[in-house]
């Protein structure tokens, strides 16, 4: 058996493209994203940064996404993708318009997973013990509030189980004065015990020792370096794009430190209280 180390997973790409042809909307959540063509022939599901809470959640779902794929979870392939105000015109209905209106220049687009059938934990079996336990690992990390047996956020596509839509991650963001200390790196996260995926998540001590290699100062400064200035509007503690890249990338490392407390607190969460 070999006793080298594993590689260190590399920071996920995130290319920029431009929006060709605009298909329609996709009214399934509150954010209406919208399914486009892109100038590279791929189709993507592009999150607005005009619609609903703006681009902090996009920031989200950039930061935890791209986390995801660095774990080596089937997360579709995140890109910057460029809207022109002409897309809107094709467009009839007025208050979709406006959110397209509002969300001309760079967006956050998913590839989207032609075919995918959405994750039914009472439908079919579960995913294997280290995906749901590595899913499981990046939501408390992250925070994200949003994968619940109600709306999963998780696609079966050709036979694997790939999370989606993380824009309720890192939900303190939407009132942070961009402090680092104001969003509490060492915050618990009990709202796991709703995760739907916790019944499966049997490997998670394993799986936060996989996270925590993973989220490298390396990887926190490729990934923190991918958030488009356009996303990142001055706050109080942190006018500047660089100076919120800065603050999150430093919430991120301290965070990596409550990453034990985290698999704990999922264990607890997954055995019956008698």
């Amino acid at each position: 058996m070999s006793t080298s180390a594993a590689p260190s997973p590399t920071v996920p790409s995130f290319r920029h493209v431009v929006a060709a042809r605009y298909i329609t909307p996709l009214r399934e959540g509150g954010s209406v994203p919208a399914l486009v063509e892109a100038d590279d022939g791929q189709s993507y599901v592009v999150k607005l940064r005009g619609a609903g809470q703006g681009a902090r959640v996009l920031i989200a779902e950039l930061i935890a996404g791209q986390l995801g794929r660095a774990l080596g979870l089937a997360v579709p392939e995140l890109a910057s993708v460029e809207l022109d105000l002409a897309l809107a015109r094709t467009e009839p209905d007025s208050e979709v318009q406006d959110i397209l209106r509002a969300s001309v220049g760079v967006n956050l687009g998913l590839r989207h997973l032609d075919g995918a059938v959405t994750f039914d934990p009472a439908a079919r079996p579960g995913p294997p013990g280290e995906v749901a336990s590595a899913i499981v690992a990046l939501d408390s990390l992250t925070t994200n509030v949003d994968r619940t047996a109600r709306n999963p956020n998780l696609l079966w596509w050709r036979g694997v189980l790939a999370p989606i839509d993380h824009g309720a991650a890192l939900y303190w963001q939407h009132d942070w004065t961009g402090e680092v200390a104001d969003a509490n790196p060492a915050r618990r996260f009990p709202l796991i015990r709703q995760h739907v995926l916790l019944p499966w998540a049997d490997q998670l001590a394993a799986a936060g020792q996989r996270l925590s290699e993973a989220l490298s100062d390396a990887m926190i400064a490729g990934i923190t370096a991918q958030l488009p200035d356009a996303w990142l509007a001055p706050l109080p503690a942190a006018p500047t794009p660089d100076a919120q890249r800065a603050a999150y990338g430093e919430w991120l490392r301290q965070r990596r430190a409550e990453i034990p407390q985290l698999m704990e607190e999922a264990a607890r969460a997954r055995t019956p209280s008698v």
